[in-house]
C-alpha cells in the first residue's frame, strides 16, 4: 500500500491501477477515554490536533465533527491567506500562519495550492490614500511585508478595473501585500486531517457533542451522539457555533454569529491574477485556479446560522462588483453559500481556556479563520499540552473583555464588521 504522495509513486500507482492508495485518514470507532479531544472539524480542530501529536507527542487524540471534514466555514469561505494586520499582537498571530501556510504542502506532504498572487487593498479618496500610507508605516515596523501603491500601480496588477474617470470607486492607490494570495480551502483540511490521522489522532466524523461533563468544577469529557467520551484537556474550535456549546458548558461568549456569503462564477480564461479588496463597496475578488471568480462580501446584518445566507446582502455585492469591474456583468454565476463567522467585539479571536476549567477556546476569529488555521492550531495545541499560554496567544485570552486591553482590528479584517 502507498502511503505517500510523489511523482514516483503516482506513476507506481497509475501502473497498477491506482488500487494501491493508502486512505487518506482513518475512520475508527471512538474510544471511551483519550488524553485530549478536540471538538471541531474544520481547519483549526484538525490543525490542533496534528500540531498536538507532531509537535507535543500527544497522539492519544480525538477530533469530533458532527458533519463531515471541512464540511463548515473551511469548506465555505474564499481561500484568501494575508497577514497585513496593524497591531503587533496581531502580526505575530498571522504572520505566524502566514510562514507556516508557505512551508504547509511539504509539511503535510499534501499539495494545498498555496498562491502566493499578491493582494492589493484599494483606496478611493485622498483621505483614504493617507489612512493607507500610515498603515503600511505601521506594518513595515511591525515586520509586515506592504507597499503603498499609486494609481499606476493598482492599473499594473489588476488592469480590467474600472479606471475610467467617472467610475463610482476611483482608484486614488493601495495597500499592496506581495505574499498574500490563496490556498484551496478543502486541500487545507484534508491534508490536516491526514497527517494528524498518520501521526494517531483519531477522526471521528457524525459525531455531535450533545453536552459536557463536569466533575469537581472541572470538564472532565463530552456527551457525544456516539456515546461518552472522557479526557481531562478538550479543546473547541467550532467557529459560529462557539456560542452554542459555551451555552451547553455553562458559560456565555462575547460572540454573534453571523452569515457572511461568498459566490462564484462560470470558469473563464485567466484575467485576473491578484486578489483585489475594495473596502468602499465591501467587495473582494480573486480567479480560482479553475476559472472562476471568487466574490465575497459583507456580513448579513441580522445574526443568524442559515447557510445561504439572503438576496439582499448578495445583490450588493454583485453590484459593487460590477461597479469595479464592468466586464464581469456577462458572467453567469454557478454557486452561491455562506459560513457562519463569529464575531467578536473587538474583531480579533479568543484564545485560551475557558471559564470552564479544561475546556480551551478557539473562536471569534470572525471572517479571518481561514488564514490563521495554521496558527490557531499550533496556539490551541501548545494551551492543551501544557495548560499555558504561548506568548503569541496570551494577548487573545478572554481576560482582554475584564482589563479592556482590547485588540480592535475591525479595518484589519478588510469588511463591515
Amino acid at each position: 500500500m502507498t502511503s505517500r504522495y510523489s511523482a514516483f509513486s503516482l506513476f507506481k500507482e497509475g501502473l497498477a491501477g491506482q488500487k494501491g492508495w493508502v486512505p487518506a485518514w482513518r475512520s475508527p470507532q471512538p474510544k471511551a477515554s483519550y488524553d485530549a479531544i478536540i471538538i471541531g472539524g474544520g481547519g483549526h480542530g484538525l490543525a490542533t490536533a496534528y500540531y498536538l501529536a507532531r509537535t507535543h507527542g500527544i497522539t492519544n487524540v480525538a477530533v469530533l465533527e458532527k458533519g463531515w471534514i471541512g464540511g463548515g466555514n473551511t469548506g465555505r469561505n474564499t481561500t484568501v491567506v494575508r497577514s497585513n494586520y496593524y497591531y503587533p499582537e496581531s502580526v505575530a498571530l498571522y504572520g505566524l500562519a502566514h510562514k507556516l501556510y508557505e512551508g504547509l504542502s511539504k509539511e503535510l506532504n499534501y499539495n494545498v495550492m498555496l498562491s502566493q498572487r499578491g493582494m492589493v487593498t484599494l483606496c478611493h479618496s485622498m483621505n483614504e490614500l493617507e489612512i493607507a500610507a500610515r498603515t503600511v508605516n505601521a506594518m513595515q515596523i511591525n515586520g509586515t511585508d506592504a507597499e503603498l501603491y499609486m494609481p499606476e500601480d493598482v492599473r499594473r496588477v489588476a488592469p480590467i478595473y474600472n479606471f475610467e474617470p467617472d467610475a463610482r470607486f476611483p482608484v486614488f492607490g493601495g495597500v499592496w501585500q506581495g505574499r498574500a494570495g490563496t490556498a484551496r480551502h478543502d486541500a487545507v483540511a484534508w491534508g490536516y486531517a491526514r497527517g494528524a490521522s498518520r501521526l494517531g489522532v483519531d477522526i471521528i466524523q457524525n459525531c455531535e457533542v450533545t453536552d459536557f461533563i463536569v466533575e469537581g468544577g472541572r470538564c472532565r469529557g463530552v456527551q457525544t451522539t456516539r456515546g461518552t467520551m472522557r479526557a481531562e484537556r478538550i479543546g473547541m474550535a467550532v467557529a459560529g457555533h462557539s456560542s452554542v456549546l459555551s451555552a451547553k458548558a455553562g458559560f456565555r461568549l462575547p460572540i454573534n454569529s453571523y452569515a457572511l456569503q461568498a459566490c462564484v462564477s462560470e470558469p473563464v480564461k485567466p484575467i485576473l491574477d491578484t486578489v483585489v479588496l475594495s473596502p468602499g463597496p465591501g467587495v473582494y475578488v480573486s480567479q480560482s485556479d479553475k476559472g472562476e471568480m471568487v466574490i465575497g462580501g459583507a456580513l448579513d446584518r441580522i445574526p443568524s446560522y442559515g447557510q445561504r445566507g439572503n438576496l439582499p446582502t448578495l445583490e450588493g455585492v454583485i453590484a459593487g462588483l460590477l461597479e469595479m469591474f464592468p466586464a464581469f456583468g456577462q458572467l453567469k454565476l454557478m454557486r452561491q453559500w455562506a459560513g457562519i463567522v463569529d464575531v467578536v467585539p473587538d474583531s480579533s479571536p479568543i484564545i485560551g481556556e475557558s471559564p470552564l476549567p479544561g475546556l480551551f477556546l478557539n473562536c471569534g476569529w470572525g471572517t479571518g479563520g481561514f488564514k490563521a488555521i495554521p496558527a490557531g492550531g499550533t496556539l490551541l495545541a501548545h494551551l492543551l499540552a501544557t495548560g499555558r499560554h504561548h506568548d503569541i496567544s496570551r494577548p487573545f485570552d478572554l481576560d482582554r473583555f475584564v482589563t479592556g486591553r482590547l485588540l480592535d482590528e475591525a479595518a484589519g479584517s478588510g469588511i463591515a464588521h
